[in-house]
């Protein structure tokens, strides 16, 4: 029986706790803060998103950073298996649109109940509030580890599941970033991930609170295509979020430090431009004895109306039958093409996660073990590993885990 010391209890941690326990080991998990799964607790909007039903391919697809060193761990523990695994310790869970996988009950407590029961029942010491401050080794090899009050834990093995910096409040910190840099490996510069846009133009704020569903959108910097997707996008104070934006903000990164980010917005994608140009024909007929103001009632959400008009630059009171074929063209081109300007990415305390991390080449992608300090593993988001929304960032903490878990032996 090894002593296995697992740093975080968050997702990768609670689960690596969980597979090594059942391997027969002595596990210590410990965590600063005062709960379990408090960075797993928000996610999904509290529902929790615990992984994707989808082919290995859609997946694959889905990984937007080192894809190719997960192969090995998600063939070992797929997203079938992660269903299965929480499935048999009491939690049932279903299916929804784009094959996100929820608990049934609609409540991530209910998942961090169900692995903090199997944790306890299979005897892991969870010590709480309890901050590791340095990782420390011998020629090569793990020793122990010592934490914030001076005390000093041995142990044989150490998997480090600290996740990344998003969301600091959760505990967050980069803490497994530091560790690791100290012992001679290399970090990935990091930025925040799955986050909102802010936006220059005022009129976003006139739409705080309005959902679009079923819109597309593209993000483009001085005329070249970055970005294209379909989806639902919600309009805030600062500028725009929801998912479609949030799966978006992955793909901008590289060229952030360019500026020039233009998000174009589709309101009605279904149609062409000949389409939309005789539904307009069809609806102003309709309203042929009111005002431009009152004739976009079938077409848009009440809110959208007057911020759409603002921007054709077409009287509001202008009566339908005056208005031109130049100005209906304007009205085709703004529902087609609503654009606005990218300022920047909101901060890592609204990112789902974090992009980049510990640098996988130090890392043996079979084992989740340190190629420079023996009997050191990571797992989770402290990694340079990441994918878009929809479940695929917890498969990579699941499959991770599980990889580190099941490689450390006697």
């Amino acid at each position: 029986m090894s002593r296995i010391i697992i740093i975080g209890g968050g997702a990768a941690g609670m689960f690596a706790g969980i597979i090594v326990a059942r391997n027969g080991h002595s596990v210590t998990l410990l965590e600063k803060n005062e709960k379990l799964g408090k960075k797993l607790y928000i996610t999904g909007k509290g529902r929790c998103n615990l992984t994707n039903a989808c082919d290995m391919e859609t997946l694959f697809n889905n990984i937007k950073t080192n894809a190719k060193f997960m192969y090995s761990s998600l063939y070992g523990f797929n997203n079938f298996d992660a269903i299965d695994f929480f499935e048999q310790i009491g939690l049932k869970t279903k299916i929804e649109r784009g094959d996100r996988v929820f608990p049934e009950s609609d409540k991530s407590s209910d998942v961090l109940m169900v692995l903090e029961s199997e944790l306890r029942r299979l005897g892991v010491r969870i010590k709480l509030n309890s901050e590791v401050r340095d990782v420390i080794s011998e020629n090569g090899c793990f020793k122990s580890v010592r934490l914030r009050d001076g005390k000093e834990l041995l142990a044989d093995h150490v998997i480090i599941a600290t996740g990344g910096v998003s969301y600091k409040l959760t505990g967050s910190t980069g803490d497994g970033y530091r560790f690791a840099k100290e012992m001679g490996h290399k970090i990935t510069d990091t930025y925040p991930s799955l986050v909102p846009f802010n936006i220059k133009e005022e009129w976003t704020k006139e739409l705080q609170g309005l959902s679009l569903r079923n819109i597309s959108i593209r993000v483009e910097q001085e005329g070249k295509e970055i970005y294209y997707d379909f989806g639902e996008l919600l309009f805030t104070h600062y500028g725009v979020s929801g998912p479609v934006i949030l799966s978006a903000s992955r793909a901008v990164i590289p060229y952030l430090k360019n500026k020039n980010l233009t998000l174009s917005i589709d309101l009605k994608p279904a149609l062409d431009n000949e389409q939309l140009d005789k539904r307009i024909l069809r609806d102003f007929e309709m309203y042929k004895n009111k005002q431009f103001k009152n004739s976009l009632d079938e077409l848009l959400p009440q809110k959208l109306i007057p911020v759409i008009i603002k921007i054709t630059g077409i009287s509001p009171e202008k009566k339908v039958t005056e208005i031109t074929k130049n100005e209906r063209a304007i009205l085709l081109d703004t529902l087609k093409n609503l654009k606005c300007s990218i300022i920047n990415l909101r901060d890592y305390n609204e990112a789902v996660i974090t992009c980049g991390g510990i640098n996988v080449k130090d890392i043996n992608p079979s084992t989740m073990e340190s190629k420079l300090v023996k009997n050191v593993y990571f797992a989770g988001e402290v990694l340079d590993i990441d994918a878009l929304t929809g479940g695929f960032n917890l498969q990579l903490a699941w499959s991770s885990a599980y990889s580190a878990a099941n490689s450390i032996a006697d």
